[in-house]
This record gives C-alpha cells, structure tokens and sequence, in this order.
C-alpha cells in the first residue's frame, strides 16, 4: 500500500467529546464525507491545540492531506491519518436554512442502514462508519460514570501541567448517556452510547447554568430526545465502532425537520 497522502476535500460530519492523549495531550474522533459521498475519519486530530485557522466545525468543508491508512494498526474501511499541518478550513458551515437543505443535499444521498446491517459490514467489509434510521427511539438512558479521568491519564495531565506546554482543562464527564431504539429489523431495542461532542458541551454548559450535575443531566435528556428525536424530526444517527470491536455508538445526530412535502427529497445518486 502506498503512503503517498492524497488531498481530500471531507465535510465535517462528527465531532466526538476530547479525551486524553499521551502523544497529543488531547484528541478528538473526527469523521465526515468526501465530494464522492464516502465516509472517512480522521484520526488523530489534537483539535483545541489546533490553530485557530484550523479549528472547523460541523458541517464544514476542511481540505486535508491523508494517509490512505488509519493510524497505528487502524485498518478499518474509512480510517485515514491526517496530516495536520495542512488542514485548510473552506467557507462557512453549511446552513440549517430551508429545512436543512444545504445539508441535506450531501446527507440525504449517503445509504441508511440498520445496526444488524453495520454489523455484518463491519465483518465482511472493516466498514466502521454509517447512518442508521431508528424507527422509534424509545429512551435516552443516563447512568452514572466515574467522575475523574483514569489514574494514567491523570498523571498524565499532572506531568504535561509540570513539562508541558499549557494544559487545557478538560472535565470529565460523570455521566454515560446512551441511546434506547429500534431499527426495522430488530429482535429487541438497540443500547448505543453518545460520544458526541455537542453532548459534552451542552452538560457543562448546564452545569454551569444550573449548578447542579444531576439537573444538567436531565437537561441533556430532554435535549437529545424530546428536541432531537420528535416526532416532527427526520431523526438520523451517525454511528461508528469503538476500535478493534465491532461495537457501534452513536457519534453524533442528524436531526432537520421532517420534510412537508416528502416527494420533494433529493433523489439518491443525484449528486455523486
């Protein structure tokens, strides 16, 4: 296999909550789409000690020199290094304007499946990123978790604070937050974790609003089921793999507003 890094346009799809490096201080598990309508992710990414001309968003065209392999022993289908100095963020996120349609036109084309489905993909193929449609989502489940960073990464953090350049706080979460639903196929409900970004942000945000942990907690809850998964949405999960296992979470939410007229959707294939 070649190592030659090839420049690739990728739209910005998912951003996961930063955890703790030893080589990076910090990464975050970043994934989205070429012009082709092909996942790929992009790993590893020490985003918030990225400049701040690098530092894109969600639904943002980034140019990016890529490695045709994943890092380490990554050899899943969509994995590929980035080389990180040359991340060149183009133009403004994709609007939510007219019922999401900017997005919509690159989202819409790409295939929907269900779990039992990425799971047979990720046997036959290493496919380790998809879309999954639930046909109901019955609950978003909050279970406590350990509310300090593990003793490794902590002394990490204490020997980069002591050596190393500025260390940017990052909290951990004392909660998991997971996803209760169904697919079209399933024999019984699917119990998929959050590992999106915005997640994170929304608890802290809250704690800090609310001052309480807890009431942050269901903050959360009401945000990401009652808002994200209503009825009146066309509720879409960007999913992906906990490597090496063939374990999907949930990476981040597509979430526009059902389509009055549903004749009106972007045909697939039209765009790529």
């Amino acid at each position: 296999m070649s190592n030659q890094a090839v420049k690739t346009k990728v739209l910005i799809t998912v951003m996961t909550y930063p955890h703790p490096s030893r080589g990076y201080q910090e990464l975050v598990c970043t994934a989205g789409v070429t012009e082709q309508g092909e996942w790929i992710r992009l790993y590893p990414i020490d985003y918030r000690y990225r400049p701040r001309n690098q530092q894109f968003r969600k639904y943002q065209w980034i140019e990016v020199d890529l490695l045709p392999h994943g890092s380490g022993n990554d050899r899943r289908k969509e994995s590929r290094k980035p080389l990180l100095d040359t991340i060149r963020v183009l133009g403004e996120p994709l609007s939510t304007k007219n019922g999401w349609g900017e997005r919509r036109q690159i989202i819409d084309q790409i295939p929907i499946y269900t779990v039992k489905q990425l799971r047979i993909l990720h046997d036959s193929e290493h496919a380790s990123l998809g879309i999954v449609k639930p046909t109901r989502v019955l609950d978003l489940k909050i279970e406590p978790a350990d509310p300090e960073w593990k003793p490794e990464w902590q002394a990490l953090f204490d020997q980069l604070t002591l050596f190393g350049p500025v260390q940017k706080p990052l909290r951990k979460i004392p909660y998991k937050f997971s996803y209760i639903f169904e697919c079209e196929d399933s024999s019984k409900p699917h119990n998929a974790m959050i590992e999106d970004w915005e997640l994170g942000v929304l608890w802290l945000n809250e704690v800090a609003r609310l001052g309480n942990e807890e009431q942050a907690a269901l903050s959360v809850r009401r945000k990401f089921l009652d808002e994200l998964c209503n009825e009146s949405k066309d509720t879409r999960f960007f999913m992906g793999t906990v490597f090496p296992y063939n374990t999907w979470v949930v990476l981040g939410i597509f979430w526009p507003p059902k389509p009055t007229n549903p004749q009106a959707q972007i045909v697939q294939g039209t765009l790529f």
